[in-house]
């Protein structure tokens, strides 16, 4: 392997040191003097063009709700039937691009996403109330994904022959599929609008890419990015607009190849439902590639470090206030650790600082919108006959001025209730005591879901148990659940979690392409060399 294809996780930022603190609030002060001036605009792009139809819709700040960051102008469907067009013409050049330029312009997309880092990560905090840390992963993992994704291209772009023989050549190779519909998620709004983006643009197909409605500022500041990676005009395009209206628009049209979507397990299956119906003048089957949740479960052994085990419940729970199709909203305590660990687990989630996500000192901020926050309480209310350990306060000042929902843990969760089996995408915590580890893992199990799972647990034999038999797609042993990193934790799960390889892993590009096996005679029987031009 050569020493351009080595692949490294982008660092982090230590927000303990001055120098990343003074950067980021800059960037923060320089976007509320935007804000102040007007506010952001994003737009519909069409081969390389802005296009602006109908009356803007208003964003606001999840911390703040009165407060309007910027507007967004929504594509109609003609913009999208423009868009699709658009993107099956550039498919034939873009796929004849030599693999190793594909991947060049992806890791100029990377470098720029560096280089603008700073505001990058002060727009997630205001549109989608993400805090320091949160913000500053979500935009490390968009470059994570840039930086992989090319080397990946690398190893896959040429080739290769099959076995030797006398007489006959044997390859195999992979081609682009067409043009992609990515729709992405607002709880990772650059990283996995990013990473879906560039896997199918790096592997030769063109995209269309609709983000959510609630970030779709910081998916147009990413779109104006790939443009200036130097990806041509018609291998992109940028639609802003609302699912059930453009998205299934992508979806069903027939010029679509493959859909790429990470969401609710509703739309996902609805989605699935959809491109197995043939539209007039489809090429071929649509592939489909689904992430769409998880119910995930901690399981605390009784000879579990409490200490680290309440770090790792608390940030898988409650960090981003538990919007993450990886965060844990089932926690299984086995036996006599069950007391004493609800005791602490309860102090130190009173402790929590809930406020602005612009306030370093948050724990964690606001859930996204007002849809959110009303579900939320309502789930939480409805479960009011059930045994509250705690429920973290917010400040008044806090919660008046933002979408602010308590962290909140139920203790003795009967196992049928709905708080125990279906998914929240909130700070909502249900919690229940199993006799013995074999107990524990059987309670796990008996999910619809299967994403991401953990054990605090000293024990190797049950630690052994678990590898074998904890049915997720990512397992965490003695840490958090979330937090994976491309390349070295590949992110995916299997039941109703989703349909699809890992992203981050080294099967993710292989969707986005057909395998294709060309064999050729070499024996030359009746070769005419003066008839080859």
């Amino acid at each position: 392997m050569n020493e351009e294809s080595v692949f490294q996780n982008e660092p982090l930022k230590d927000f303990s040191i001055q120098t990343n603190r003074s950067t980021l609030r800059a960037a923060l002060a320089d976007l509320d003097n935007r804000i102040r001036a007007g506010g952001l605009t994003a737009s519909p792009i069409i081969n390389g063009h802005e296009e602006r139809v109908g009356s803007p819709i208003s964003a606001f700040d999840p911390s703040a709700h009165s407060v309007r960051i910027g507007e967004v102008y929504y594509a109609s469907r003609e913009l999208a039937s423009r868009a699709l067009s658009s993107c099956s013409l550039g498919f034939r050049a873009w796929r004849a691009t030599p693999p190793q330029q594909r991947a060049s312009t992806t890791r100029k997309l990377a470098a720029l996403l560096r280089q603008h880092s700073p505001f990058l990560t002060a727009l997630i905090i205001r549109e989608a109330g993400k805090t320091w840390r949160e913000a500053d992963a979500d935009v490390a993992e968009a470059i994570d994904f840039c930086e992989f994704y090319a080397s990946e291209m690398l190893r896959l772009g040429e080739p290769y022959r099959t076995q030797h023989v006398l007489g006959e050549d044997n390859f195999y190779l992979y081609q682009p599929r067409g043009v992609v519909a990515v729709i992405a998620p607002w709880n990772f709004p650059l990283a996995i609008a990013c990473g879906m983006t560039v896997a199918a643009l790096v592997s030769g197909n063109t995209v269309v890419l609709k983000p959510s409605e609630q970030t779709s500022l910081i998916a147009y500041e990413f779109a104006r990015l790939v443009f200036e990676a130097g990806f041509p005009a018609a291998t992109f395009a940028f639609l802003p607009g609302r699912g059930e209206d453009i998205g299934r628009f992508m979806v069903e049209a027939p010029e679509t190849a493959m859909i790429v979507f990470t969401g609710s397990r509703p739309v996902g299956l609805e989605i699935i439902k959809s491109a197995a119906t043939i539209a007039p003048g489809q090429k071929g089957i649509k592939r489909v590639v689904a992430e769409l949740g998880g119910k995930n479960a901690i399981i605390i052994d009784e000879d579990a470090d409490f200490d680290d085990a309440i770090r790792g419940v608390l940030q898988a729970a409650f960090g981003f206030a538990g919007q993450k199709c990886s965060a844990c909203s089932r926690l299984i305590i086995v036996g006599g650790a069950y007391e004493e660990f609800l005791k602490r687990l309860a102090s130190a989630t009173a402790d929590l600082i809930i406020g602005p996500a612009s306030d370093p000192a948050s724990f964690y901020g606001p859930v996204i919108d007002r849809e959110s926050f009303e579900r939320i309480l309502g789930v939480i209310q409805d479960a009011r006959s059930l045994h509250v350990l705690v429920q973290a306060p917010i400040p008044e000042e806090v919660g008046s001025s933002g979408w602010y929902v308590p962290a909140t843990i139920f203790r003795d969760t009967p196992l049928e209730h709905p708080i125990w089996r279906d998914e929240i995408f909130g700070p909502v915590l249900a919690c229940a005591r199993a006799r013995t580890f074999e107990e524990a893992l059987d309670m796990a199990n008996e999910c619809e879901y299967a994403l991401t799972g953990g054990v605090f647990s000293r024990n190797p034999q049950h630690l052994a148990m678990a590898r074998s038999n904890f049915e997720v797609g990512n397992l965490y042993i003695n840490r958090s659940i979330t937090g994976a990193l491309v390349c070295r934790q590949p992110f995916g799960g299997f039941k109703f979690s989703g349909v699809g390889s890992k992203a981050g892993g080294r099967d993710y590009l292989l969707q986005f392409m057909e395998p294709r096996t060309i064999t050729e005679n070499t024996m030359r029987r009746g070769f005419t060399p003066d008839l080859q031009s």
